[in-house]
C-alpha cells in the first residue's frame, strides 16, 4: 500500500509540476527577451540565438515557485477529497504521506542549483554575447526609427537612413572634460569583432572640441568607437563574485586572498618608510589613500567569494524548504481551489523566506555574522516545517 501511495502521489506532482514549469518558464522567457527586444531593439534572427541562453536565467526562477504550486495543488486536493483522512484511518501515517514530496523537493535542489550556475557561467555570458554580435544591426535598426542611437561614451545622430548610407551623421564621443563632435556627410558603421568597437566609415568629415572647429578632412575617414560591452569573457580577477561558476569560486578565492595579503603589506611597507623618513602626512596622503581602497575593495570581494557558494546553495535548496511549508500547509487548508491553495501557501513562504536571506546576505556582506548566514531564510522555513508536519501528525 506505501509503494502505490508513493507512486501515486509522485506521479500527480510531477504532471503538475512539468506542466506548471513549462508555461512559468514560457511566461518568464516572454518576459525576458521581450524586455531584452524592448531595451535592445534586436531582430528576430539575433531573438532565436538568444531563447537557449536565456532558458537556465527563467528555469532557476521557475523551478522553487512550480515545485511549491505542484506540492500545494496534489495535497491541498487530497486533504479536500478526504484522501488524506482515508489514507490515516488505514493506519499509514502522515509522514509516508508527505514523503514523495520531500524526497522530490530535496532532488530537485542540486539541480536548481545546478541551473543557477550555468545561468551564470553559461547563459548571461552568451546573451551579452548575442547581443554585442547583433549590436550593428541595433544601431541601424534604432537610428531607421529614431534617427538616434545613444550608449555609454557616445551618440550618434543622422538626418536620414539609407540602406547602410547614414546622411549627415553627427557623432559626439564623451572623452575627457569636453566631448569631441565629429560631422560628415554621410557614413557607414560595421562592426569590429576583433577590437569590440563599431567602426564608422565618415565621408567629407570636420571634428570640434568645445564648439570650436579643429579639423576638416575631405574623403574618408575611419573612426573607431569602442562600446560598453563585451564579447571576451573578462578574466577571473576583474569578475564580480556573483558571475563566476562555482568550480572557479574556490580559486578565485585563493588568489583573492593572497591580494588580500599583498595589500597588507603594501600598506604597511607604505607607512612603515614613511616614517623611517620622517614624513607621516604621507601616510594620509593621495598614496596612503590609494593603498587603504584597494585593501578595503580586496578585503570586500574577498567576503563575497566567501559568502556566494553559500548564496547559490542556499538560493538551489529553498525548492526543498517551500515544499518543506508547503506540503502540510495545504494539508491543514483542506481546499481543492489550487490557486486558493497555492497563495495560501507562497505568501506566508515568501514574506518570511525573502527578507530573512536578504537579511542574512547584508549582515554576512558585512561581516556581522558567518558566511553561512545566508541560509538564516531556509532554517527558518525548515523550523515552521517542522511545525507544520508535526500538526499534521497530530490532526
Amino acid at each position: 500500500m506505501p509503494t502505490r501511495l508513493t507512486r501515486y502521489i509522485l506521479t500527480e506532482i510531477l504532471k503538475i509540476f512539468v506542466v506548471a514549469l513549462v508555461a512559468l518558464t514560457m511566461l518568464i522567457l516572454l518576459i525576458g527577451v521581450g524586455r531584452t527586444l524592448l531595451r535592445e531593439g534586436l531582430g528576430p534572427v539575433a531573438i532565436v540565438k538568444l531563447l537557449p541562453y536565456v532558458l537556465p536565467i527563467a528555469l532557476q526562477f521557475a523551478f522553487p515557485a512550480t515545485a511549491l504550486f505542484a506540492v500545494s495543488c496534489v495535497y491541498g486536493r487530497m486533504a479536500a477529497d478526504g484522501e488524506v483522512a482515508t489514507v490515516k484511518s488505514s493506519g499509514i501515517s502522515p509522514l509516508k504521506i508527505l514523503q514523495p514530496a520531500i524526497v522530490f523537493a530535496f532532488m530537485l535542489s542540486p539541480v536548481s542549483v545546478f541551473m543557477s550556475d550555468l545561468a551564470v557561467s553559461w547563459g548571461q555570458p552568451g546573451v551579452n554575447r548575442v547581443v554585442m554580435l547583433s549590436i550593428e544591426d541595433i544601431v541601424y535598426r534604432k537610428m531607421r526609427s529614431q534617427h538616434s542611437y545613444t550608449d555609454d561614451g557616445f551618440s550618434i545622430h543622422v538626418r536620414d537612413v539609407k540602406g547602410k548610407r547614414l546622411e549627415y551623421p553627427t557623432v559626439t564621443v564623451h572623452s575627457g572634460s569636453e566631448p569631441i563632435k565629429l560631422r560628415a556627410r554621410e557614413g557607414r558603421l560595421t562592426l569590429d569583432t576583433e577590437n569590440e568597437a563599431l567602426r564608422l566609415e565618415l565621408i567629407d568629415s570636420q571634428w570640434d572640441r568645445g564648439g570650436s572647429i579643429q579639423g576638416i578632412v575631405p574623403g574618408k575617414t575611419p573612426v573607431s568607437i569602442p562600446l560598453s560591452r563585451t564579447i571576451k569573457t573578462p578574466d577571473q580577477a576583474s569578475r564580480r563574485p556573483r558571475e563566476l561558476p562555482l568550480r572557479l569560486i574556490a580559486i578565485e578565492r585563493l588568489r583573492q586572498d593572497s591580494r588580500t595579503h599583498a595589500a597588507v603589506g603594501q600598506l604597511a611597507a607604505h607607512t612603515g618608510f614613511s616614517l623611517l623618513t620622517s614624513r607621516p602626512e604621507s601616510i594620509a596622503g593621495s598614496a596612503g589613500q590609494h593603498r587603504v581602497r584597494e585593501l578595503i575593495e580586496s578585503r570586500r570581494r574577498l567576503t563575497k567569494l566567501r559568502i556566494e557558494p553559500w548564496r547559490r546553495w542556499a538560493e538551489g535548496f529553498s525548492c526543498f524548504f517551500f515544499v518543506l511549508i508547503g506540503a502540510p500547509l495545504a494539508m491543514i487548508a483542506r481546499t481543492s481551489d489550487y490557486w486558493t491553495t497555492f497563495g495560501l501557501c507562497f505568501l506566508p513562504t515568501l514574506l518570511t523566506y525573502y527578507p530573512l536571506f536578504m537579511l542574512g546576505l547584508d549582515q554576512a556582506k558585512d561581516g556581522a555574522i558567518p558566511p553561512y548566514g545566508v541560509w538564516l531564510g531556509n532554517v527558518m522555513l525548515g523550523a515552521i516545517g517542522v511545525i507544520l508536519i508535526h500538526r499534521v501528525r497530530r490532526y
